[in-house]
């Protein structure tokens, strides 16, 4: 019986912490609770007693989280979290619901994901999507967002990542650029050219290539860099320069003739893996689980 009231005064902390939190102070946090504030002030101190550290740094303007504070947060949200999601999923006999906080690559988001969104809500019309799209990461494991969608090799950490699919690169530029500069049959013939490239991979822009059966790469340079391969393929399209980009940020632009793919026969075949990087675990929530299992699905066919 004991056990059992400890689990709920744990369970307890962990509610009143993450409002305490939310509502900036004590006394707001107990009006919301229906208690005084010593109470809660108690309640914060038995908190840090137990764990032997300080959570909260008090002054009389403000509360302000420490290192192990905001650790804590993170885990008490996610723990809350996942309590109401166990909650209403019962409550509506198992189906998923709730908000679902998900990060895209700008391009990719825009051009890939943010089409199959209207799709997913039909058929799952309890899920709240709240979607952010930016090419920085975001935090996933610290709770800034429930899934995220990735480029390339993954660092190690303790996410759960989902294969969605994969995309090759492809070297482009526009029938009236190449009109005008040339057509470049040869890597070495870059050199000649302004290489639009992206801001966020190398000090100096190198493009890998194979010739001769061995691959080498090439730096280039040109006059405008940017941080994402939809802009670069527009720049491109302009007539501003050559771009290599993800072939999915050009495709209707070279299936319109926009664009024209260069140097095919030198091109490595290096592709990017794409994952969804999600916290995993037996208490996924259903919203998370079935939002994977729908982009694997519809992004892993080439045809859609």
């Amino acid at each position: 019986m004991k056990a059992k009231t400890a689990r709920d005064d744990r369970a307890r902390a962990l509610e009143m912490f993450a409002i305490v939190v939310a509502e900036g102070s004590f006394s707001a946090a107990a009006r919301l609770l229906g208690l005084t504030p010593s109470a809660i002030s108690r309640a914060i101190d038995r908190l840090e007693e137990r764990l032997g550290v300080r959570l909260l740094l008090r002054s009389t303007r403000a509360l302000t989280l420490t290192a192990e504070g905001h650790a804590y947060l993170c885990g008490a949200r996610r723990i809350l979290a996942d309590l109401d999601d166990v909650e209403q999923e019962i409550a509506d006999q198992g189906a998923p619901r709730g908000r679902l906080r998900v990060s895209a690559a700008l391009s990719h988001g825009r051009l890939c994901v943010v089409p199959l969104l209207g799709e997913f809500v039909q058929r799952y019309p309890h899920i709240l999507v709240d979607i952010g799209l930016t090419d920085t990461l975001v935090d996933v494991a610290a709770g800034q967002a429930d899934v995220a969608v990735r480029f390339g090799p993954l660092a190690d950490s303790p996410l759960t990542a989902r294969k969605l699919g994969e995309t090759r690169r492809v070297i482009v530029a526009s029938p009236t650029y190449l009109a005008r500069h040339g057509t470049p049959l040869v890597p070495e013939d870059l050199h000649g050219h302004n290489c639009l490239s992206f801001n966020f991979r190398r000090a100096e822009p190198i493009w890998p290539f194979r010739k001769d059966g061995r691959d080498c790469a090439l730096s280039v340079a040109g006059s405008i860099e940017a941080n994402n391969g939809e802009t670069l393929g527009q720049l491109a399209a302009a007539g501003v320069g050559i771009t290599r980009v993800g072939a999915f940020s050009v495709a209707e632009e070279i299936a319109t003739g926009q664009l024209v793919p260069l140097l095919e026969e030198f091109n490595p075949g290096d592709v990017e893996a794409i994952h969804a990087v999600f916290v995993g675990g037996a208490n996924t929530p259903a919203r998370v689980r079935v939002f994977v299992d729908f982009l694997a699905e519809r992004l892993g066919n080439p045809a859609a």
